[in-house]
């Protein structure tokens, strides 16, 4: 079960940077977090197999520019494996129709069960590479500094919209890391003699405490080491706070911005 549960943990690419020179690499982070947006737009307004294939065509694009290879994205969506074949699942089996295509006791699956179900895992797979997309082509410094940008209104009525995005990009960084401490723990726990495989369910469910208690402690640890480190080098939030790099958008930056609007009016007019 742990085994399974480990090699799990590697596949999860949310929150990995693979660092390039592509032109999805060089657009201003703020574009893409809209870029990002809009596709999800046009997304749940597709209706149809000549929208969807649009959106795929816009993805495939996107990730062959990018130059991400195929074996992260597969990695990526194999932890939610379980919930594409559930989302398949509920619509299949739950989604009734005019056209039985086959009818057993209780079961009955009809044709527009088995064509929501495409469409709904489709859907949801392209929204996760989409999404994973804008972490794998932009660090998570370039990410916070977009972000917090786009929110800078918000200040104004005084939200702490810095210390925000510092949380979110923090977060966000932090999950591989976890991650791997993950890996380690299990490594260490079966050097030690612990035994995750055999029993019934709930020795195994029992089993996995002394997973769990050393990475709450390892997590509490690198956050306190993160905060300490933080207040050495005089880190007071965004209060007088400069940049390195200033953002500035490009014209590839708004070419991409009317090509995402296009997008949106061509799927519209699908519908």
């Amino acid at each position: 079960m742990l085994k399974g549960v480990a090699k799990m943990l590697k596949d999860i690419t949310l929150g990995q940077f693979f660092p390039g020179n592509t032109i999805v690499h060089r657009l201003d982070p703020r574009i893409k977090l809209i870029l990002t947006f809009m596709y999800i737009t046009a997304l749940f307004l597709a209706r149809g197999i000549f929208a969807y294939g649009l959106m795929l065509l816009v993805l495939l694009t996107c990730l062959t520019l990018s130059k991400i290879g195929p074996k992260a994205v597969f990695r990526g969506l194999r932890p939610i494996f379980i919930i594409i074949l559930i989302t398949v699942f509920l619509n299949i089996f739950f989604i009734s129709g005019e056209t039985v295509v086959v009818e057993f006791l209780f079961i009955t699956i009809t044709q527009e069960g088995l064509y929501h179900a495409g469409f709904m895992a489709s859907r949801l797979i392209m929204l996760i590479v989409g999404t994973f997309l804008l972490t794998y082509t932009t660090s998570p410094i370039a990410l916070t500094d977009g972000l917090e940008q786009m929110l800078n209104p918000l200040k104004k009525i005084k939200l702490p919209v810095h210390e925000l995005t510092m949380m979110m990009s923090i977060a966000l960084r932090f999950i591989p890391t976890l991650i791997e401490e993950t890996d380690k723990i299990i490594s260490a726990q079966k050097a030690r003699g612990a035994d995750f495989e055999t029993g019934g369910l709930a020795k195994r469910a029992k089993a996995i405490i002394p997973l769990i208690i050393p990475l709450f402690i390892s997590a509490f640890r690198r956050a306190d080491e993160l905060a300490t480190a933080m207040e050495s080098r005089c880190y007071h939030g965004g209060e007088g706070r400069t940049r390195m790099k200033v953002l500035k958008a490009a014209p590839r930056d708004f070419i991409s911005l009317l090509l995402g609007a296009v997008l949106i009016a061509v799927i519209v007019f699908l519908r």
